[in-house]
């Protein structure tokens, strides 16, 4: 690419280009102000010239024609060195001006990143940048050791309404207001000179300025002077269409008509003056400068000669101290004629004469450490280097050499660096170097902030142009421009570079910068009075909640006041504070199915279910119910959730404060339409207003709220703590039928925002209530409800249910239900999960007193249970109806049955009195939780009685698992008319502290005797007392009462519901026995042995087994001790018995053999140790509770002394007999002894044979059908 038309190579053909200086009368001025324009604004716009079309011939016998030539025309007094504060006011005013002209809608949304990235060049960076950056660099004009800025020409201007007009142009170059730069040696006073003499032909005709301009070719010389007639428009102001003096007029107004008295002849006039001083004054003059100072340059210093003769003369130099500025040299030693003939030629266009000159003088200026003229002429070298589009890495070296060494010098070479860094960055960008220019932008940041501002954001956009793009270092020095611009009260361009910020990091990760964007841009927009923009950016930044604490309160007190400022109450969709966790979203609502406490609607419909499905109508018998009304009447909500009018719905929702400041949040309330049930199309369209614009929505939202008429909600006001989350209960109640929508909730923040929160479509992925809704029902319909008129509806709790209780603790309660309704409920039935726990009394229980309805009474009549059906529900009366202020009670006993947290629900059921409602029947559910405690751990073991039939030993064994808790064990019952139970020992020898302390364990034995008989008198006992039994007190007779009941309800049911729980064969249940143990807590400590009358815990042990795998038993009746006299009789015959037993419900067959043979005896032993039976030691190492251990027969060796006799039996050695069930015999036996010893009777068998009653009967499974029992030991001491 040429790079004359690079931006680079036109700027330095507008920049490095000749300057005019200009003297001027005031009436030159005064004529020229009557078009609202100075001397040189008339004349700027013909001094560009785009084809001057000149020929030019400088070092060289080639001529070559110039075609871009501009002139820069100066008044004497503004050729100087700016002054600093002057050009930063300047720069100031080229900001602010670009500012006010932004034409930019700052409203509208920031641009999207794509497609900025999309857009051209010219369309990212603003046009003004181009303008300031000229002025920046005008901030260094006029510089000493630099000559393109030092005057070409002058141009004394006279009027011819002056007096003495030739005086006048004398006396305009002889005052002393001359410019510095030539009164001080910096540059050749004997400079071209031209004269020129206007005329305003509004003051008269011409004739007396052309008089005055012979007088003046006569004086001045002819070529030299010209006549400039002006304002020949006498009539009317023109008005041009296209002014070309807009551009130089900066801070013209619109009002002002630029050049209105000048028409075509003046435009010619001014064209011919200027072209006329370019073409054949200005570049002659210029060309022919060159000319000399080339021969002059080209003897003194060119060549080999003359190079060898400057080094030695420079010699030493070394040590001369540094020159930050060109002061040392005057304008006409050599190093200033060499830069003045370099500047010429290249204002001349002659770039290969102008880098020999730059070259050559470089040097001069390096060894005499002029550094300034040194980074200057290396400045002008990179530029020659680009024009001439030779080496780009000399330009490029050049450039930065001569940025170095500007700021090397400090703050007198920092304006300059800046100059030479916009032109290194315009060489770079003409080379597509967009990530070096950005770096070079940043170099030239100066501790102003406002210059910094403008280098950050253009530094940003070469980031933007690069490739690819770097759009975090294009966000990232946008944020620090607008941060610059802010600071500097520049609040629309910090705006501009703010908004285009936002599109960077956007959907991006980073946010502590977006925070920082958003809240600047926000305070931005509450600057300038836009409240609704900045208050949409200050919400990004309201859920901070990984910023400071302190950061966070300035965010939020800011937005507060913007909110203040704009003196409105803003309503904001989605507004992110507090935060909504729409996954915690609950709805309650009651159809049939409704709910005594919010705690029961957190149960799994699963276990309401389970419960209900024994209760509520099959699908077959219940064909007409609501729920099939509801498909007919209404198809398209057949899928809907139903309610209830005058029933509120329920939502819980999660508000989260996410910041660690409290926050304020007052009248939380649900969004909701209610329309007729015919409207279908309207409850539609609100139901999805997830799909809607945020505009439309917000409207849509606002129009739905305006109308609550027809249902009622209720307001919550909450403050959230830091980093606090409330779980709201918002509750809707509709008032008549429809169609009800729940669209989203409300809520106002700190008394100033409303925001809303639109449930819409997401409510799809979250969870209704469990169980709450149908299995296929579409998402979309969670939310949408079908009001169907007023029902009857139960209230109910359990009076008095205690909350944590210990293990066993029994207690006496009250059911209440109450109907607000005039229309009554019939047909109740109830079903509890847990009837180990509570069980439902009988009507007449409601007045009982107790504990003492717990006593055993004396007359005895058999229970009447409550009407339970064999699937557990209990049918409450069927005359039974609840209306109105009738109150129902009903009894219920609760027993703490287990330790542990229990989930205890009740499910009552009920049909509706009122037939013509389209609801057939409800259900009322009720939920409790339970925490029991353990308190005594109670176990029992059990063991056959030694040489005693039918009875065994109780092994009873507690434990206090209470913390604090002393107890009264109180009584022990067995529960059955076959036992008896006593205790082995007096209680006071065995527990003379009467209680038991927290910890304390305790053992003790009983005497369990079966009093079982025929089957037929058991089952007609036990029909009508199934659960009496035998008790046995553990108190002191002193402290005895009325026994505790244990054959009637509630005991008796509790312990049924034990044994369900225990579930057990019949044949198990016959061969164990179930024991109640009943005890009390102590009122305190101090008082040992008075107890808690109100108090009273049962514990159950059900199905402890006395079976053995042999149901024959028997007992060797003998005698102990025998005196005999051998002396007299040689042998003794002791007669004695054996009773045998047989403890089944088959008829067994037994044959009792005796053996004489020790030897025998060992044998059989040992054949049948397979099957040992009988009698045997019981080992208690196996700790195993509440299990009785049915013993097996050991086989124990004779013990007999060596020293004893041998004895024989003399009575028969073989008898059989035949045992109906549980039915005894006694078999007659002898032997002979003779001689006195110890003797071991145990010399028998018993081989037995189960035979069953019936031909279709079985044998237990847990006893042998037939198996052989060895005798156990009995000794017998014979005495002589």
């Amino acid at each position: 690419m040429d790079p004359v038309k690079t931006p680079l190579g036109k700027m330095l053909l507008e920049e490095i280009t000749p300057v005019v200086m200009v003297l001027r009368t005031p009436l030159v001025e005064e004529s020229c102000l009557k078009n609202s324009l100075s001397f040189i604004e008339m004349l700027s716009p013909f001094c560009d010239f785009n084809n001057i079309d000149v020929p030019v011939r400088t070092s060289s016998d080639q001529p070559y024609r110039l075609q871009k030539f501009k002139l820069r025309l100066f008044y004497e007094s503004d050729i100087k060195q700016p002054n600093i504060m002057v050009a930063k006011e300047r720069l100031k005013q080229v900001i602010t001006e670009a500012g006010e002209k932004d034409r930019s809608d700052l409203s509208t949304d920031p641009p999207d990143i794509s497609n900025v990235l999309e857009s051209s060049k010219s369309e990212i960076s603003p046009s003004w940048f181009e303008i300031f950056n000229k002025e920046l660099v005008r901030t260094v004009s006029f510089s000493e050791h630099e000559a393109f800025d030092h005057p070409v020409a002058c141009v004394s201007v006279v009027s011819s309404k002056d007096e003495q007009p030739i005086n006048k142009f004398v006396d305009l170059f002889n005052t002393n207001k001359l410019p510095s730069l030539l009164n001080d040696g910096a540059m050749d006073p004997k400079i071209l000179k031209h004269y020129v003499l206007v005329h305003d032909n509004k003051d008269g005709p011409s004739e007396k300025a052309t008089k005055i301009l012979t007088e003046m070719k006569n004086t001045f010389g002819f070529n030299g002077c010209h006549l400039l007639c002006i304002n020949s428009s006498q009539d009317e102001q023109i008005e041009h269409q296209d002014n070309p003096w807009a551009p130089y007029k900066f801070d013209s107004l619109p009002s002002q008509h630029l050049g209105r008295y000048l028409n075509i002849d003046d435009f010619n006039e001014i064209k011919d003056l200027i072209q006329e001083l370019s073409s054949k004054h200005i570049i002659p003059y210029m060309e022919q400068k060159v000319r000399v100072l080339n021969q002059q340059v080209s003897a003194t210093r060119k060549g080999f000669r003359n190079q060898i003769k400057n080094l030695w003369w420079r010699k030493g130099k070394e040590d001369t101290p540094d020159s930050s500025n060109g002061s040392m040299y005057t304008y006409s030693s050599v190093e200033s004629q060499i830069r003045v003939l370099g500047d010429y030629a290249f204002m001349l266009g002659d770039y290969e004469l102008a880098l020999s000159n730059y070259r050559l003088v470089s040097t001069d200026y390096k060894i005499d450490k002029a550094w300034k003229c040194y980074a200057g002429v290396q400045e002008m070298m990179g530029l020659t280097y680009f024009m001439l589009d030779q080496s780009r890495k000399e330009a490029e070296y050049c450039m930065e050499n001569a940025f170095n060494t500007y700021l090397k010098l400090g703050s007198s070479g920092r304006q300059n660096a800046t100059r030479c860094g916009l032109w290194w960055i315009e060489m770079l960008k003409t080379k597509d170097q967009f990530k070096e220019a950005a770096s070079v932008y940043f170099r030239i940041c100066s501790e102003e902030l406002l210059h910094s501002a403008v280098m950050l954001e253009q530094a940003s956009y070469c980031y933007l142009l690069s490739q690819p793009p770097m759009l975090h270092k294009y966000g990232f020095h946008l944020v620090l421009s607008g941060d610059r611009y802010k600071k500097c009260d520049q609040i629309k361009h910090a705006i501009r570079t703010y908004r285009n910020a936002v599109s960077v990091y956007k959907g991006t990760p980073w946010s502590y910068i977006k925070d920082h964007v958003h809240f600047h841009i926000g305070q931005c927009y509450g600057f300038l009075g836009m409240y609704d923009v900045g208050v949409t950016h200050m919400l990004e930044v309201l859920a901070c909640s990984h910023q400071s604490k302190a950061t966070q309160e300035l965010f939020l007190r800011d937005f507060l006041q913007i909110v203040q400022k704009a003196g409105k109450t803003f309503e904001v969709l989605r507004l992110q504070l507090p935060v909504i966790n729409i996954s915690s979203l609950k709805i309650d609502f009651e159809d049939h199915r409704t709910y005594a406490s919010p705690g029961s609607t957190s149960v799994k419909e699963s276990v309401w279910c389970s419960l209900e499905e024994e209760m509520i109508p099959s699908l077959p018998t219940a064909r007409t119910n609501w729920l099939e009304l509801q498909s007919k009447l209404l198809p398209k909500y057949k899928e809907s959730n139903i309610c209830v009018a005058g029933e509120a719905i329920k939502i819980a929702i999660e508000f989260k404060n996410p910041l660690e400041i409290p926050i304020s949040i007052s009248s939380v309330s649900l969004i909701c339409e209610l329309s007729a049930t015919s409207d279908e199309t309207n409850s539609d369209v609100s139901c999805s207003t997830s799909g809607i614009g945020n505009n439309e929505e917000h409207k849509n939202l606002r129009e739905i709220i305006s109308d609550t008429s027809s249902f009622s909600l209720s307001e919550v006001n909450i403050s959230l703590g830091g980093g606090e989350a409330y779980l709201v209960q918002l509750t809707v109640t509709p008032k008549v039928e429809g169609i009800l929508n729940i669209v989203g909730v409300r809520w106002n923040l700190s008394g100033s925002v409303v925001g809303f929160y639109s449930f819409g479509a997401n409510y799809g992925k979250k969870k209704i209530a469990k169980g709450r809704r149908k299995a296929k029902q579409s998402p979309g319909n969670c939310l949408k409800f079908m009001v169907i008129k007023s029902l009857p509806k139960l209230e109910g709790f359990i009076r008095a249910l205690p909350e944590k209780a210990y293990a066993g603790h029994l207690q006496h309660l009250v059911l209440e239900l109450r109907n607000q309704s005039e229309f009554s409920v019939k047909n109740l039935k109830m079903k509890t999960s847990h009837p180990r726990f509570l069980n439902i009394g009988k009507q007449e229980d409601l007045d009982l007193e107790f504990p003492a309805c717990l006593e055993k009474k004396t007359n005895v009549s058999p229970p009447a249970n409550p009407k339970i059906a064999s699937n557990g529900v209990f049918l409450f009366p069927e005359d039974l109806s609840v209306q109105g202020e009738n109150l129902l009670l009903w009894p219920l006993w609760f027993r703490a049955a287990v330790p542990g947290n229990i989930s205890l629900q009740v499910v009552i059921y009920y049909e509706m009195g009122d037939l013509s409602s389209g609801m057939r029947y409800r259900t009322l559910r009720m939920h409790y939780n339970l925490q029991v405690l353990p308190s005594l751990d109670v176990s029992f073991k059990i063991s056959p009685y030694p040489s005693r039939l039918q009875e065994f030993l109780v092994h009873m064994d507690i434990v206090n698992k209470t913390d604090s808790e002393s107890i009264q064990v109180n009584q022990l019952s067995t529960i059955g008319s076959h036992w008896e139970i006593s205790l082995l020992q007096p209680i006071d020898a065995i527990f003379p502290s009467q209680s038991l302390i927290a910890g304390q364990a305790f053992s003790c034995f009983f005497v369990l005797k079966s009093c079982r008989k025929s089957s037929s008198t058991e089952e007609s006992t036990s029909s009508l007392f199934p659960h009496i039994g035998s008790n046995v007190s553990l108190v002191p007779d002193g402290s005895k009462g009325a026994p505790f009941d244990t054959s009637n309800s509630p005991l008796a049911d509790f312990h049924d519901c034990e044994r369900l729980q225990h579930g057990i064969s019949n044949q198990e249940a016959e061969n164990s026995v179930d024991f109640i143990l009943i005890s009390r807590p102590l009122k305190n400590n101090a008082e040992p042995g008075v107890s808690d009358a109100h108090h009273v815990f049962s514990h159950h042990a059900c199905h402890c087994s006395t079976a053995s795998t042999s149901p024959i038993s028997w007992v060797v009746d003998a005698p102990r001790t025998r005196h005999h006299d051998f002396s007299t009789t040689s042998f003794c015959e002791i007669n004695f018995r054996m009773t045998i037993y047989n403890s089944s419900n088959a008829r067994a067959s037994i044959v009792m053999k005796t053996l004489d043979s020790t030897s025998i005896s060992d044998q059989l032993r040992d054949e049948t140790s397979g099957n040992q039976v009988g009698w045997h030691d019981v080992s208690l190492a196996k700790d195993n509770k509440m299990e009785s251990d049915a013993p097996r027969n050991h086989v124990r060796k004779s013990l007999l002394p060596e020293s004893v006799s041998a004895f024989i039996w003399s009575g028969s050695s073989s008898t059989r007999v035949q045992l109906k069930p549980l039915s005894t015999t006694e078999i007659p036996l002898q032997i002979c002894v003779f001689s006195p010893g110890i003797y071991d009777l145990s010399n028998y068998a018993l081989n037995w044979n189960l035979q069953p009653v019936d031909d279709h009967e079985k044998v237990g499974e847990r006893i042998e059908s037939s198996g052989t029992s060895l005798g156990y030991p009995c000794y017998l001491t014979v005495l002589p």
